[in-house]
């Protein structure tokens, strides 16, 4: 047995004993092919949103910032100015007991929430986007399997697992991305040539380096670019195809970018994240410390809008069923109120959201205490959220993927909420 048999091997035999840990080898398997991934960067506050406590008064009382409303799901209230949601939310599971320990830091938090990893000294681990693209791999070579609408870095990145499974990044909904697009100078001869010479530069570095794997990622990336520049992809940026009352349901630039998602998972796209802290309504995004908690309102409308007319335009598509929608962030926000009238961090007790996707749906997970601040029942860990994303995909959370020779679970170790599976 060389060494890359006995790892995988010993991978095989870990991975039997985690499984055989939990005293259930089986996981949930779900009905969804695609995903689109709402992220409210900033850290959007659970308790003025979807668990909603006491009332506070903006200074020295903790609590809501706004009143509460009953939803579709018996007995469960979410934020006022969410009242388009409120009676969609048959559709969805409220998790409400997410937990994690990084509290301080944004950008920790948020790679913690993508990458559901701590880093590692000696992996870049890769993003949720890129291992659902690499676990289904593309439905066609004409369309990407990962897409960001929002800022590209390294916690959307494919680590470990290549170029191949990286994502297009979209700047505009209506025009595409631009760098497939041949410029009006370049004609097909000037491309041949260099195409000719970039693969001579590569010969060279795979020479140089004996890097082949690299070389050939970089060269398959090439190929697919070219291929994602027909009409297939490039069509659906076209929204002038939906009806105008749709795009005016959907709302500004946040809602055209997930009506953008929905035409994008229905071209063949597995992985879509949206990202709604582009345009900051109340001058702060969610990270709403100081003046920016008093316009918070704004960004839960236009939310609102976007979140209720995508569930209901994915279920006119009949894609609800096979479309998990996530509405994540990176953590909350406590119950009280900062000298400014805002919130600071809450990473230990927060809320995130999955619709559709063939779960049972119409339900809430864990309880929080009666301010929000504490998790009074079923801690939800960010392995745990992941291990759920994935089983409603299809993907084992307990398979191994490999990081050369490495063997390396797709999840931390987390187990899926089993019983919002049917």
């Amino acid at each position: 047995m060389d060494r890359r048999e006995f790892l995988k091997a010993s991978a095989l035999a870990t991975a039997s004993a985690a499984h055989a840990a939990t005293g259930d080898r089986a996981v949930p398997k779900g009905k969804a092919d695609a995903c689109i991934f709402l992220w409210l960067g900033g850290g959007a506050a659970h308790i003025d949103t979807w668990d909603p406590k006491m009332k506070g008064d903006g200074k020295k009382q903790a609590g809501s910032y706004y009143g509460a409303i009953d939803t579709a799901i018996k007995g469960e209230k979410i934020c006022e100015h969410m009242k388009r949601s409120a009676p969609l939310m048959d559709r969805a599971v409220i998790v409400r007991t997410v937990s994690h320990a990084i509290s301080a830091e944004h950008a920790a938090a948020a790679n913690l929430v993508h990458t559901g990893r701590l880093p590692s000294g000696t992996l870049q681990y890769p993003s949720i986007g890129s291992i659902v693209a690499n676990q289904l791999g593309g439905k066609t070579d004409e369309v990407p399997s990962y897409v960001v609408m929002g800022y590209p870095n390294i916690m959307r990145d494919p680590g470990f697992l290549g170029a191949k499974y990286g994502y297009v990044y979209l700047t505009q909904t209506e025009t595409g991305p631009t760098g497939l697009i041949r410029p009006p100078d370049v004609d097909l001869n000037r491309e041949d040539r260099r195409e000719t010479l970039l693969g001579k530069m590569r010969e060279s570095y795979r020479k140089r380096t004996g890097d082949d794997q690299f070389v050939e990622q970089q060269d398959a990336v090439t190929k697919q670019a070219f291929k994602l520049a027909g009409p297939r992809f490039l069509n659906v940026f076209d929204l002038k195809r939906e009806a105008p009352e749709l795009r005016t349901s959907y709302g500004g630039e946040f809602g055209q970018r997930c009506l953008l998602a929905r035409r994008l998972v229905q071209s063949g796209v597995r992985f879509v994240e949206v990202s709604h802290n582009l345009n900051f309504l109340n001058g702060s995004g969610w990270d709403t410390h100081n003046e920016g908690q008093l316009n918070q309102h704004l960004l839960i409308q236009e939310l609102d809008s976007a979140f209720a007319t995508l569930l209901t335009d994915l279920e006119k598509n009949k894609l609800l069923d096979t479309t998990l929608v996530v509405v994540a962030t990176e953590f909350g926000r406590p119950p009280e109120f900062d000298s400014g009238g805002g919130r600071g961090h809450q990473s230990l007790a927060f809320s995130m959201v999955l619709a559709g996707g063939g779960l049972k749906t119409g339900q809430v997970v864990g309880r929080t205490d009666e301010i929000g601040k504490e998790v009074a029942e079923r801690r939800i860990s960010v392995p745990d959220f992941h291990a759920t994303i994935h089983c409603a995909l299809g993907i084992d959370p307990h398979k191994n993927m490999f990081a050369g020779d490495r063997p390396v679970p797709v999840t931390d170790r987390g187990e899926p909420i089993r019983d919002i599976f049917s």
